[in-house]
């Protein structure tokens, strides 16, 4: 079970890397639009859209407005730095390297943007990278829309395009989906839960993607796609890597959504599906099929409700449910044959995110959460292991998220619009329970508790 454990300890820390969100609220899109942030980002900053900003991402980033030469510069650039103390620090051989145990200040990510319209008919958005966590740059969240445009069905409107990305659901335009849902933003140094969908960010930046999609009417949106992921050449390039591992064939993916816009409100609900066959990795660009591959089926549900009323007070609510039904032939041959275990192959993992906001004036905002993992012992994927371990082998983790918030640009009247945003947050992570416990959860003595997470951060984006 060492080595199982071991390999588990570096997919948490990648994931782990790799929940570090980002938001598409950038000076290069209101810009071009001659918008201000606010017209298509609840809170004035983002990643939350409103129906405007549901649109332009749908119709592939192409919308104009904008008036002079910066409208047609599509660059644009971001940097937020942090500070965290969690409850208990860290022990010594479990921190990052270059920080301490606790109480650590991180420039968390300086990223670059080219982002925005290419013609009336194509656009993109695309992030480079580099956080002195891990200390390395890679290319983040990327989403190309090579072909879009609408047909007029009588009274009703058709729009279809085409979009390659590099992360499922970067594209999605409904934030309940996990590139961009909530918390917008996590700490890179505090310890997070080891179970996690494979749909909730497992080929994050590791994957070539390429789906068709429809928008009926504004209301009905339906898409279709594959992933693969990248060879390990294509990975070193980008500075990424694998977590579950590399895929085998063509990972099909399938979203559809149904809308309602009426009286300064909004509501949606959706569902999703992810189906990867994957050799599980060994390392970070290294992968082994020799034991057989591992089968992930995800299935989510969500819904999401928004009042916008006049903008002076806006009430946000969002959810998704997840369920994974697991095939783990590959790794648990690989366990079994190692340790002389004989785990079966067959888990499933089910999880819920919850999250309500209130804004004022979109400036000041509070934001509640809650997310729960839970399903059977799995002694395949987690085992005892300081810190990032699990001592009965289960994926229960059950915490509560809170953060309060101020955006004092964003609006049309803001200091150096659009040209300028900022946000400051201070966000408190509670943990009940912490891969598979409440107490002594590693089989090391940590106690969920010891994870509770104080984050607050500044971020820019120009």
């Amino acid at each position: 079970m060492r080595g199982t454990g071991w390999t588990i300890a570096f997919l948490a820390v990648v994931v782990l890397l790799a929940s570090e969100r980002s938001a598409q609220a950038i000076p290069s899109f209101a810009a071009q639009t001659g918008q201000p942030c606010t017209a298509c980002h609840i809170g004035g900053y983002g990643p939350q859209l409103t129906p405007l900003g549901r649109a332009f991402k749908i119709g592939g980033y192409t919308q104009s407005g904008g008036s002079g030469v910066r409208s047609q510069i599509p660059l644009s650039a971001m940097i937020f730095g942090s500070y965290t103390n969690t409850q208990e620090g860290v022990p010594p051989d479990q921190r990052t390297h270059h920080y301490g145990s606790n109480g650590n200040f991180a420039l968390d990510q300086i990223s670059g943007f080219v982002a925005g319209r290419v013609t009336d008919f194509a656009g993109g958005f695309v992030q480079f990278t580099y956080s002195n966590i891990p200390n390395a740059s890679h290319l983040d969240n990327t989403d190309l829309r090579p072909y879009t445009t609408t047909f007029d069905l009588g009274d009703r409107e058709l729009r279809v395009g085409i979009s390659l990305n590099n992360t499922p659901t970067v594209q999605d335009p409904y934030n309940t989906t996990f590139a961009w849902g909530f918390p917008y933003i996590a700490s890179g140094l505090a310890p997070t839960p080891a179970a996690q969908p494979v749909l909730a960010g497992a080929f994050a930046g590791s994957t070539l993607g390429y789906s068709v999609y429809g928008w009926y009417d504004k209301k009905l949106y339906l898409e279709i796609g594959a992933y693969n992921t990248m060879s390990p050449y294509l990975l070193a390039r980008t500075g990424n890597f694998f977590t579950v591992g590399s895929s085998q064939g063509m990972m099909p993916y399938i979203r559809a959504a149904y809308e309602w816009n009426w009286s300064q409100q909004s509501a949606h609900v959706g569902a999703l599906y992810l189906q990867s066959n994957v050799n599980p990795a060994t390392a970070g660009r290294i992968t082994d099929g020799s034991f057989g591959r591992d089968h992930y089926r995800d299935y989510a549900f969500d819904a999401s409700y928004e009042y916008l009323g006049t903008g002076t007070h806006i009430v946000t609510v969002q959810g998704i449910y997840t369920h994974e039904n697991q095939d783990l032939t590959g790794s648990s041959s690989s366990a079994n044959a190692a340790n002389g275990t004989d785990f079966g192959n067959h888990y499933s993992l089910n999880q819920i995110r919850l999250n309500a906001s209130y804004w004022f004036q979109n400036t000041y905002g509070f934001t509640a959460g809650w997310q729960k993992t839970w399903g059977p012992a799995n002694p395949v994927l987690f085992s005892p292991g300081e810190l990032t371990g699990s001592n009965n082998s289960k994926p229960n983790s059950n915490s509560f998220i809170f953060e309060a918030d101020w955006v004092p640009f964003g609006k049309a009247d803001s200091w150096k619009s659009p040209l300028a945003n900022l946000k400051l947050g201070l966000q408190y992570i509670v943990y009940t329970q912490f891969n598979g416990a409440g107490n002594n959860y590693d089989g090391f003595g940590r106690n969920a508790a010891g994870n509770n997470t104080l984050y607050a951060f500044a971020w820019l984006a120009f």
